[in-house]
């Protein structure tokens, strides 16, 4: 029989070498759906609920677009993912909305996750050539104003992972939803316009996958996600804006249980990755699950702050915190950005633990206004 190292599963593999340790990470197949590639918010500490919007706000909340002051745009992120384990990993995302009037927009994304080139063995250890999976999804969404400070969205995705020629593995399909809301209402500030918004968005909430033909299904990372951003101007071109985010996946909790053998080795026996429960079960459990400690302890937070000057210059930092216990994904991010009529360019720069494979992550992304383009060739 052929087998593959799973990357899918990368993640819990690094997580669960420290279980016997007391470190109880959540498990989901695909978890590239949770990885950030907008350099923006890769700057702000991985913020991004409640943050003014842009071509970006399909994966953070797509309700926001029906606020942006430009009627389309699109943009193309890139991230180099873990290059501090592997070179050959990469995210690629693209995203585009357009408004129609003052009350509605559509909006749609491609997401890529290459997993690089693995090597497959039989149960002996001989090399039976290599594959290239990967990880895909395409989204679409609707929006619309509720008020002049309340908007909702509807996103509907589907997802493939591919493991390529391995005979023991089969490619696995999902569908999944998003439901968000945003509020932004204006503020005027030392005679300057500022704002106070709120963000909500519970994403991948959908069918299970699996990689054997149905005979096991596993949850996709279903996510609350709530956060809130202040911006605060200093003068006519100086401006400031704080952001808060928290996060927890609704996925039952996993239970770890250590063996040790008769020669002192201990290994790990996960369970509650195997989907038993439905989707809409899961999603209810997984807020009762755990001990109120430990439910409190699968919050992460993001905490994030943009300067901005003249809206054309910016410098971000920000710091992403999540319980030892539950990942200890902890790392301050930090960013810079340059936006003209047409176009905006972004980066990003993570800096945590030597351990963390999030350690030194850089991010790029290249946004583009369809109305600033339109008025270029107009002039």
């Amino acid at each position: 029989m052929k087998k593959i190292f799973l990357l899918s599963f990368l993640l819990a593999a690094a997580f669960t070498a420290n279980a016997a340790d007391g470190m109880r990470p959540i498990i989901t197949a695909v978890p590239s759906l949770t990885v950030n590639a907008d350099a923006r918010a890769g700057g702000m500490g991985e913020v991004g609920a409640a943050t003014s919007p842009d071509a970006n706000s399909q994966y953070w909340n797509p309700s926001k677009y029906v606020f942006s002051e430009s009627s389309a745009g699109f943009v193309i992120n890139y991230t180099p993912w873990m290059k501090k384990i592997v070179d050959d990993i990469n995210l690629l995302y693209a995203a585009g909305y357009w408004k129609f009037g003052e009350m509605q927009s559509v909006s749609a994304s491609l997401r890529f996750f290459s997993m690089g080139d693995i090597t497959v063995t039989d149960e002996m250890g001989n090399d039976q050539g290599s594959t290239s999976p990967y990880e895909l999804s395409v989204d679409v969404a609707y929006a619309r104003k509720l008020s002049e400070k309340w908007a909702a969205a509807v996103a509907l995705r589907y997802i493939r992972v591919d493991f390529g020629s391995v005979e023991t593995l089969y490619p696995g399909n999902a569908f999944a939803a998003d439901i968000a809301a945003s509020y932004r209402m204006p503020l005027q500030l030392w005679g300057q316009q500022g704002s106070l918004s709120f963000g909500l968005n519970l994403s991948n909430i959908g069918t299970k996958i699996s990689y054997d033909d149905g005979n096991t299904n596993y949850y996709l990372p279903a996510n609350f996600r709530l956060g809130t951003s202040f911006e605060c101007p200093i003068n006519e071109y100086n401006k400031i804006t704080l952001s808060v985010d928290a996060n927890k996946l609704m996925v039952p909790s996993t239970t770890y249980k250590t063996k040790q053998d008769e020669y002192g080795n201990v290994t790990i026996d996960m369970t509650g990755k195997q989907a038993d429960e439905s989707v809409i079960g899961a999603i209810f459990k997984s807020f009762s699950d755990a001990p109120t400690k430990e439910e409190f302890q699968e919050v992460s937070w993001a905490l994030g702050l943009e300067y901005s000057y003249n809206n054309q210059f910016f410098v971000r930092t920000g710091y992403f915190y999540e319980h030892p216990d539950k990942g200890n994904r902890n790392f301050w991010t930090f960013g810079a950005g340059f936006k003209l009529n047409m176009l905006a360019i972004d980066a990003s720069y993570s800096l945590a633990s030597q351990t963390n494979p999030l350690d030194q992550t850089l991010r790029f992304s290249l946004m583009f206004d369809i109305d600033g383009i339109r008025d270029l060739f107009n002039n």
